[in-house]
């Protein structure tokens, strides 16, 4: 189970979703009139990338490389089977809300707004957003939303850059399950660990800028380098 996000500063956000509609427009997934529109009709996903889209995606790992205003931000739990919810004194949902609180904590600076996107998953959508943004708002003892303005659920064809996040995220989740069936998508892994310098099985510095990861370690309930 991988979760991850891209994070970049709002006034940002725009360009940087019109320049990957670009790539899209460049590699004749969408048209000029789709990219004009609220959001692309092709949606960038990890599950499909194939040989004949190759290049495309390879642009996209590029752009996110290139571009110094993107940062990636994830946590890799190697195998849900061995938790042990009794020993913590925890169920499956309070375990989800650590592991969304140590994903997104360290990226949360006092002296910013934040705004953090959801992708809608399931019909308990609404539940989980709410008590995300309480776990948040209360550990940075902010009950008006000061600092964390707003968490909201969207759907991932909205937004470009949410997409992204979803490639970054399948190429250390596959690159964990050590999945060898696609050599299209071992391309990607090799160009994401090749541009990042990372392994994508080992946690990084928690300064890390770009690529940043924590394997969480059940046993310790921490992190595993």
């Amino acid at each position: 189970m991988v979760l991850g996000c891209v994070r970049i500063d709002k006034d940002l956000s725009r360009s940087v979703s019109n320049e990957l509609r670009d790539i899209k427009i460049k590699h004749n997934l969408i048209d000029q009139i789709s990219s004009n529109r609220d959001h692309s009709i092709f949606e960038l996903k990890w599950a499909k990338i194939s040989p004949a889209k190759i290049d495309y995606y390879i642009d996209v790992v590029n752009y996110f490389f290139d571009n110094e205003n993107l940062m990636f931000r994830g946590v890799v739990i190697p195998d849900k089977t061995v938790l042990d919810h009794d020993a913590y004194d925890q169920d499956h949902d309070t375990w989800y809300y650590k592991m969304c609180f140590r994903m997104l904590e360290p990226l949360i600076d006092p002296d910013y707004e934040h705004n953090i996107y959801l992708d809608i998953k399931d019909t308990k959508g609404e539940q989980k957003r709410r008590k995300l943004q309480d776990v948040l708002r209360n550990y940075r003892h902010d009950s008006i939303g000061m600092i964390i303005k707003r968490v909201q659920q969207i759907r991932s064809h909205e937004s470009e850059v949410m997409q992204l996040a979803d490639l970054l995220m399948g190429a250390v989740c596959h690159h964990n399950r050590g999945l060898q069936s696609s050599a299209a998508k071992r391309e990607i892994i090799k160009l994401v660990q090749r541009r990042s310098g990372k392994s994508l099985c080992s946690t990084t510095w928690l300064r890390e800028r770009k690529f940043n990861l924590l394997v969480w370690d059940h046993c310790a309930g921490g992190s595993s380098a």
